[in-house]
C-alpha cells in the first residue's frame, strides 16, 4: 500500500501536522474547560478535563478519520449551562472560548516565525533538514490554527459556532433551531464530504485563513525592514 495515497497529508508533513493538532485540539478543549470551571461548572473539572494533558482531550477515531479523510475532531468537553449565574452570557463565553484560543494560538506562531524570518535569526542555520522542518511546522501549525478558528464558528452543530448562536437569539428562536438540530447535522456532513459543497464553503474559508496567515506574517516581517 502506498501510504501517501492513504493518508491526507504527505508523509514529510505528517509528524508537523500531527504535533500541530496535538496542540491546538488540547488548547482548544482546554479552553472551553477553563471557562466553564471558572463559572462555576464542575463538570468538565470532575472529568479530569481542566488540563493541557493532551490524552484526555483526543478521540483516536476522530484524529484518524482527520488524517484519512481531513476532517475529524477531539473529545467534547461537557458543559451544564445550568451551573452558570448568567447562563446565556457566560455560554457564549464558554463557546467562544476555544475557536479564540486557535486564534491566538495562530497569531503567537505567525509572530515567532515571522520574527525570525525577518530579523534574519533563521539565516544563521546552515543545516537544510532543521530549516525546512521549521518552515514546515510553523507554515502548518499557523495555517491549521487560523482555519479552525474560522471553521469552529459556522453556525452548524456540533461546531461552536452553533452553540453561540443559539445562546445569543432569542429563547423563542433557539428552542426552533434545536427542533431541526438533527437536520442541521446532517447539513454539515453533507458539506464536509460533498466536494462541491467543499469547495463553496471550506475552501474559501481555507483561503481566507492563508489570507490572514500570509498577511499578518507580511506586516511582522516589514516591520524588520
Amino acid at each position: 500500500m502506498d501510504l501517501n495515497s492513504f493518508f491526507r497529508y504527505p508523509l514529510d508533513q505528517l509528524p508537523f501536522f500531527l504535533l500541530a493538532i496535538l496542540i491546538a485540539f488540547t488548547v482548544h478543549e482546554f479552553s472551553h474547560a477553563y471557562f466553564a470551571n471558572k463559572f462555576g461548572d464542575p463538570t468538565a473539572k470532575l472529568l479530569g478535563r481542566v488540563t493541557l494533558n493532551p490524552v484526555v482531550h483526543f478521540d483516536l477515531f476522530g484524529v484518524l478519520l482527520l488524517l484519512i479523510a481531513g476532517f475529524g475532531w477531539a473529545r467534547p468537553v461537557p458543559v451544564n449551562r445550568a451551573n452558570f449565574d448568567k447562563p446565556r452570557l457566560m455560554g457564549v463565553i464558554v463557546s467562544v472560548a476555544g475557536p479564540v484560543s486557535n486564534l491566538l494560538l495562530a497569531i503567537i506562531g505567525t509572530i515567532i516565525y515571522a520574527s525570525l524570518v525577518g530579523s534574519g535569526a533563521l539565516g544563521g542555520i546552515e543545516n537544510e533538514r532543521l530549516l525546512t522542518a521549521i518552515s514546515m511546522f510553523f507554515s502548518i501549525f499557523n495555517l491549521t490554527n487560523f482555519f479552525l478558528f474560522l471553521f469552529n464558528l459556522i453556525p452548524l452543530p456540533p461546531l461552536d459556532g452553533y452553540r453561540i448562536l443559539e445562546d445569543i437569539l432569542p429563547p423563542s428562536i433557539s428552542r426552533k433551531l434545536q427542533g431541526v438540530e438533527q437536520w442541521s447535522i446532517f447539513i454539515f456532513l453533507l458539506i464536509l464530504v460533498i466536494p462541491p459543497l467543499q469547495n463553496a464553503t471550506i475552501q474559501p474559508l481555507y483561503q481566507f485563513a492563508q489570507n490572514m496567515y500570509l498577511d499578518l506574517a507580511r506586516l511582522i516581517i516589514g516591520l524588520y525592514r
